[in-house]
């Protein structure tokens, strides 16, 4: 049996399919069919689509045993990318464990806009708090020509992203271990962060998923703005004339953020909304003069 007494007897991989869809289901895992196809497919080392053509595939015990392990985790409440060690985004596969935030759909969404803006070939960017790195590693990867500096304040985080720098082959990277720009010298064309923006008071809300995530990369203060608060300003003078702002933001901060940088002197400000309707990702400018 797959997991104790709870599931009929495995033999086949759609039995197997079907009897952990109906497990995660009992422990309210959303999309439980999804989860276990990309648990199975892990396992088997294949493609998640390669499976409608095994379903007839036996099971060894050298399959199932790691299986019922990785099963009962996500039961749990482990991410789904924490068992399968991988998160894609933006057409690539990244490591992802618990030394850094699981990268969003939304901060997927922020590189594409970025992808599809036009700057200069020339530019120097830094990715404030970059976490695993999905969002700098990808404009890097992108965008060849740009000088990038992922900066973050927790070593393991760090450490997980230039993993991923050395997996996708990226170069011309610089590294910094900072609490934001404590230890770092220069200025930018360009900065781009995901930084903490989670309430406090918001903590005991958190789906099982979110509470694996490194709390120093969840929270920042009674309203989740203290981070930004003390960053928006330093990053305007970290930013030549004309250099540019982007971020994402809590799901209720717009307005507010959006008054800080007024009130820091950046202009050219447009807030975009994600594909939820929700106003998510702030840029702004530094103005020439």
């Amino acid at each position: 049996m797959l997991i104790s007494n709870e599931l009929p007897k495995i033999r086949t991989v759609l039995e197997t399919l079907d009897g952990g869809t109906r497990y995660l289901e009992k422990r309210e895992i959303a999309d439980a069919r999804r989860n276990m196809q990309w648990l199975v497919a892990h396992q088997l080392k294949c493609k998640r689509m390669d499976l409608y053509v095994q379903f007839d595939r036996p099971l060894s015990e050298s399959d199932l045993q790691p299986l019922r392990e990785a099963l009962k985790l996500r039961g749990e409440g482990v991410p789904l990318q924490h068992l399968l060690g991988q998160v894609s985004f933006h057409h690539r596969e990244f490591k992802s464990d618990a030394r850094a935030l699981i990268p969003r759909p939304e901060t997927e969404e922020l590189a594409e806009w970025l992808l599809g803006m036009s700057f200069p070939d020339d530019q120097s960017l830094l990715d404030m708090g970059c976490g695993s790195g999905v969002l700098g590693l990808t404009l890097a990867a992108e965008r060849p020509a740009w000088r990038v500096t992922l900066a973050d304040i927790s070593p393991a985080a760090l450490a997980l992203a230039q993993e991923n720098a050395a997996a996708l082959a990226i170069p011309n990277l610089h590294w910094r271990e900072s609490d934001l720009f404590a230890a770092i010298d220069g200025t930018f064309d360009g900065i781009v962060a995901n930084l903490p923006y989670v309430a406090e008071s918001e903590r005991a809300e958190l789906s099982r998923e979110v509470r694996h995530d490194p709390p120093l990369a969840l929270f920042s203060g009674p309203d989740g703005l203290d981070l930004l608060k003390r960053f928006i300003p330093e990053a305007f003078e970290r930013l030549r004339p004309g250099g540019w702002l982007a971020l994402e933001i809590g799901h209720d901060q717009a307005s507010q953020i959006g008054e800080i940088l007024r009130r820091c002197g950046f202009s050219e400000l447009e807030i975009k909304s994600d594909l939820s309707g929700v106003a998510r990702f702030p840029f702004a400018r530094r103005p020439v003069s």
